[in-house]
């Protein structure tokens, strides 16, 4: 087992590895920027070390100054978290040829997964389902018209290395498609360093839901089942739930079994996550993979009781499935979980500031993962989200009222959250009903 690690992010996701590690008997090496300065991450890692001003480029996404805080602090590995640089494979190459484990997949994995077209040509040929859609990047404006005439309108241009809905657009006739085309890829230029586009058929009202897997460094690999994400903005998630509504126990197992021979295929290692979009059959379609831990992983946690994080750590060091997991995976309950923004819950946009008074609720069956107190300042360099509620329940009526009332029972003064609205959205009849797709909030928000 390692002896130090250092964790190459900020916020809850930093105190969430801290949490991981010390469970584990391992030292931690917290790195921050100035404005991070009296975080909590700081304050209970073992050691901390300054790495550069607040704006990002100088500092957590500054890989030089990240691997010498790690040489400095002479660490055995670094866990990169979300976000940042924990998908970035220039990274993981840099840290394996210092001699520091990287707890991830190794580089070229990532960069097979993260090149969004290749990812669906390997997907595709291992056996995994996939929206119908171009065979390859598309060179020119003239080839997209061509592809869209063989796919069928409306179709979705995408950026092959994006993320976040930048370079993407819906195309729903052959007159558009051109300056739609051109406007997509000009967008992942200037946000990726890369404009290459590829298409897929667009679907209407799609649900999205996601797979988390687990795949040790020996071959073994095994699926944790599916989280919702559908309850989202903009192509940012708002809420996640497990199991989804969408998914039977049959689907669970068929789609979990493909992509255990998939990845372990590929040779993945770590914790990943594959996502889809399901259609009006509820048959669910690859869309892209996350080669990290999410945002969202306590769902799974709360209705798997496997802490994927520890798991992460054991596997980069060596450890073998049956060594990580104990026994087969079992699911019990609902579990729900809502992102805390400092945003304003309508406008949405950011609040940064001092949290003047910060009452996380408790109780059976929640959790709270945060890094933000009272008195603590929310900086404006980063992003907004400050913490994250999630509940589980015995069913999906229980986690839904566990969630109403921890909502009510969480105080954020100083700045604006997103707890206002969260509480909404939990009172719409539609969710309720489980009757949403990824087109919710915007109707939702219409109907105000």
């Amino acid at each position: 087992m390692f002896k130090k690690i250092l964790i190459a992010n900020r916020g809850e996701i930093a105190l969430r590895v801290i949490c991981a590690c010390k469970e584990l008997g391992i030292r931690t090496v917290a790195i921050y920027s100035e404005a991070d300065r009296h975080s909590l991450p700081v304050r209970f890692a073992d050691e901390a070390i300054c790495i550069g001003p607040p704006q990002l480029a100088l500092s957590y996404l500054n890989i030089p100054a990240v691997i010498s805080a790690a040489e400095i602090a002479n660490v055995d590995a670094i866990h990169p978290g979300y976000g940042l640089l924990s998908e970035n494979a220039n990274f993981a190459e840099v840290c394996d040829t210092s001699g520091i484990k990287f707890i991830g997949p190794r580089p070229e994995v990532m960069r097979l997964m993260g090149e969004k077209e290749k990812a669906r040509s390997a997907m595709k040929q291992a056996g995994v389902p996939i929206l119908p859609g171009s065979d390859g990047i598309i060179a020119t404006d003239g080839e997209a018209v061509e592809w869209a005439r063989q796919v069928g309108f409306p179709v979705i241009m995408k950026a092959s290395a994006g993320g976040g809905g930048r370079g993407m657009r819906i195309v729903r006739n052959e007159e558009e498609l051109p300056g739609l085309f051109r406007a997509a890829q000009a967008e992942a230029a200037g946000a990726f360093g890369n404009g290459d586009l590829y298409m897929e058929k667009f679907v209407e009202h799609p649900r999205h839901i996601e797979f988390q897997v687990l795949a040790d460094e020996h071959g073994n690999v095994v699926s944790l089942g599916e989280r919702e994400c559908s309850i989202q903005r903009r192509h940012q998630k708002l809420l996640e739930e497990s199991p989804s509504t969408q998914v039977t126990p049959e689907l669970r197992d068929q789609i979990g079994s493909v992509l255990c021979k998939s990845l372990a295929k590929i040779g993945y290692s770590n914790a990943g996550t594959i996502e889809f979009l399901t259609d009006h059959d509820r048959r669910l379609h690859f869309i892209e993979m996350n080669t990290r831990i999410q945002v969202e992983h306590p769902v799974t946690e709360m209705v798997t009781d496997v802490d994927l994080v520890k798991s992460q750590i054991m596997i980069a060091a060596g450890a073998q499935m049956k060594d990580v997991l104990h026994g087969p995976i079992e699911h019990r309950g609902h579990a729900i979980e809502c992102r805390i923004n400092a945003e304003h819950p309508e406008k949405f946009t950011p609040s940064a500031g001092k949290i003047t008074a910060f009452n996380p609720p408790g109780g059976m069956g929640v959790r709270v993962d945060t890094a933000a107190y009272a008195e603590g300042v929310i900086p404006p360099y980063y992003d907004s989200l400050i913490a994250k509620l999630i509940v589980r329940g015995k069913d999906r009526d229980e986690a839904l009222s566990r969630m109403t009332r921890a909502l009510e029972m969480f105080i954020v003064e100083g700045i604006y959250t997103t707890i206002p609205l969260h509480r909404k959205i939990l009172a719409d009849p539609d969710f309720r009903a489980g009757n949403f797709d990824t087109g919710f909030i915007e109707r939702f928000l219409a109907k105000k």
